[in-house]
């Protein structure tokens, strides 16, 4: 069993209205933690002790009151500006507005996070040449706060920018509440602020290995450190000083001036110094008594959930984003079209001419299990891009911006006329060159199943993607899971010489291979004969080969075989709204299952005449 961990402990403080509460402290001190418990985030390996109150009410942020911006920047990298934001305000704002006001919504989200001069330029990502790291940020911000949140969270929003950046970023943030008349509620992280920005905080929570070694007024914290023994040095920057103070990462002496005292300690006995006097401090108990009066407040506001946009409204916006982005990225369907093109002239080349030889047979059956088998393969190509896309989903899905059968329907209908085209243009290619069965129905199969199979394999890797969100070990499981299903088709060991145990019942049955094998020889065999090839002379047709050479189940069409592929869409792509959807039930019930009784408080308040939310996390 594995030893816990304290990440955070016996932290009291609370936050409200109109005013931004900075988190700050030494990279590992729990920052990120606490903004996760806040906002109801934290993993299911993590436990949590003591209760989180919304205005006196414990339950959960409801869609449209609270938005949390990540640390990372998951956004679809080909889409512009305009169309980041536009998109995100139809999924999220209520079909109660018309169009034209979201637009005006989005237009005016756009302007108030400074984003005017850069509307048009796709947000840009690796191998894309897009915007700043800063203007990602904003857009970020941006798509978080249409619905006009009262409760934003916001983790390390000025990571990986200069100061400039920085400071203009935090100033919008701060600034909210005077554009658009919300009091809102700030909480955000912060690594190291310049000082303009530590000036933009009112209130100022600092941690250290998980403890609390200050929170009150930012404007306060050096007097703090003063009166301990640690002055802020002349024209230095206070924020660096406070963190300077209390990093022992580096395990550096700290000289300590107090009236009496003038020595050198170390990095741990400083922070012990600093907590011990805060939890001593008046400022520790003018924070019990202010949690206190807050919790104590008659009050009997709730929070109403928003309305979302209509559910068909959101498979209507979700399946136009994803084609577009689909259309613009090159790795998605473009590059594989090229690969199939190149693949099926060398296959096309290869087979080219096949005439009724008995040595045709195996030459049809090898190019068929060609096309359904490592042609569709190549299918694990796009797996970066499902993990992209799985990516943004989920940033979107925790902040409530639709539902998961939305999402599945939008994916699944923007792919089809991409996988029709890489269908019938290559099929056609590698279909007429080797001389196949002519006739127009015969070549409908053909496309027709290569498309199955080629829906198949990419609803797979979604599968995947949505249980192992990592490109090399989504790769490797992909294209393990698609080899077994290549071995138990039915071509490498013929069925009836399968073993029965596991590639027989069940691998069989359930491959798709299989079905595309047997559906394909029915198309390409039945109706032709010929030459025997053992010197008596005569033809063999086609019918006999099915049956005795490839050991195909004729008792029943071809049609049969693409119908039971058809089904497999359908079932995989069930199946991947399944796993989704219990990987999302299934996690709270985890996470609560592991937390423990209430203690202390930790308190947000959104309004001035409502209770605060408050907890404690260790």
């Amino acid at each position: 069993m594995k030893e816990s961990k304290s990440i955070l402990d016996g932290l009291t403080g609370y936050a409200k209205p109109g005013q931004l509460l900075a988190i700050m402290g030494p990279s590992g001190c729990g920052k990120s933690t606490l903004l996760d418990a806040l906002a109801g985030r934290l993993d299911s390996n993590t436990r949590q002790s003591g209760e989180i109150l919304i205005n006196g009410n414990k339950h959960a942020l409801a869609y449209g009151t609270s938005a949390y911006v990540t640390q990372d920047d998951t956004l679809l990298r080909t889409l512009t500006v305009k169309e980041a934001v536009y998109y995100s305000a139809q999924l999220q704002l209520p079909n109660t507005m018309s169009k034209q006001e979201k637009k005006e919504r989005a237009d005016f989200t756009i302007k108030e996070m400074g984003l005017q001069d850069a509307i048009n330029t796709r947000i840009g990502g690796w191998g894309v040449k897009g915007i700043s790291g800063g203007q990602k940020r904003r857009v970020s911000i941006s798509i978080e706060i249409l619905t006009r949140p009262r409760l934003l969270f916001l983790d390390e929003p000025t990571s990986g920018l200069d100061s400039a950046a920085s400071y203009y970023v935090m100033k919008r943030i701060a600034s909210l509440d005077k554009k658009d008349g919300i009091q809102r509620t700030i909480i955000a992280s912060i690594h190291q602020p310049s000082t303009e920005v530590f000036q933009l905080f009112h209130n100022l929570c600092l941690l250290s290995s998980g403890k609390t070694v200050y929170f009150g007024p930012a404007s306060a914290a050096s007097e703090f450190f003063a009166s301990n023994g640690f002055p802020c040095p002349p024209l230095q920057n206070p924020s660096d000083h406070l963190l300077k103070t209390i990093n022992k990462d580096f395990d550096q002496d700290i000289e300590m001036d107090l009236a009496e005292i003038n020595k050198t300690i170390s990095t741990e006995q400083a922070i012990g110094i600093l907590v011990s006097s805060y939890k001593s401090s008046e400022r520790n108990q003018e924070v019990k008594n202010e949690v206190a009066v807050l919790s104590d407040k008659d009050n009997n506001s709730t929070y109403k959930k928003k309305e979302h946009a209509g559910f068909l409204n959101q498979c209507l916006v979700l399946t136009r984003r994803s084609f577009v982005n689909m259309f613009r990225d090159l790795g998605y369907y473009w590059l594989r079209l090229g690969i199939y093109i190149a693949l099926c002239i060398s296959s096309a080349t290869i087979f080219n001419g096949l005439d009724k030889s008995y040595g045709s047979i195996q030459d049809r059956s090898s190019f068929l299990m060609f096309v359904f088998s490592f042609l569709t393969f190549m299918t694990i190509g796009g797996f970066p891009s499902y993990v992209e896309d799985m990516k943004v989903f989920e940033r979107e899905r925790l902040n409530g911006h639709y539902g998961v059968t939305a999402y599945v329907i939008g994916n699944t209908f923007s792919s089809i006329p991409y996988l029709l085209m890489i269908s019938l243009i290559p099929g056609a290619i590698a279909y007429f060159p080797p001389g196949l069965q002519n006739g127009f129905e015969h070549f409908l199969y053909f496309f027709c199943a290569l498309f199955c199979c080629l829906m198949l394999v990419e609803s797979l890797m979604m599968i995947v993607a949505s249980i192992v969100p990592d490109f090399l070990m989504g790769i490797i499981t992909g294209a393990g899971i698609q080899g077994m299903m290549m071995l138990a088709g039915g071509f490498f060991r013929l069925p009836n010489d399968l073993p029965k145990p596991f590639w027989r019942y069940p691998m069989f049955y359930i491959s798709f291979h299989r079905y595309a094998f047997q559906g394909s020889y029915k198309n390409e065999f039945e109706g032709l004969k010929f030459n025997r090839g053992d010197g008596i002379g005569g033809y063999i047709s086609g019918e006999e080969i099915l049956r005795n050479t490839f050991h195909v189940d004729m008792s029943y069409s071809k049609w049969v075989d693409l119908g039971i592929l058809l089904g497999m869409i359908v079932l995989y792509r069930v199946l991947f709204l399944i796993i989704i959807k219990t990987i999302e039930k299934l996690k709270p019930f985890v996470v609560s299952l592991m937390s423990v009784s209430p203690r202390k408080t930790l308190q947000v308040l959104e309004k001035p005449s409502d209770t605060p939310l408050h907890g404690e996390i260790v």
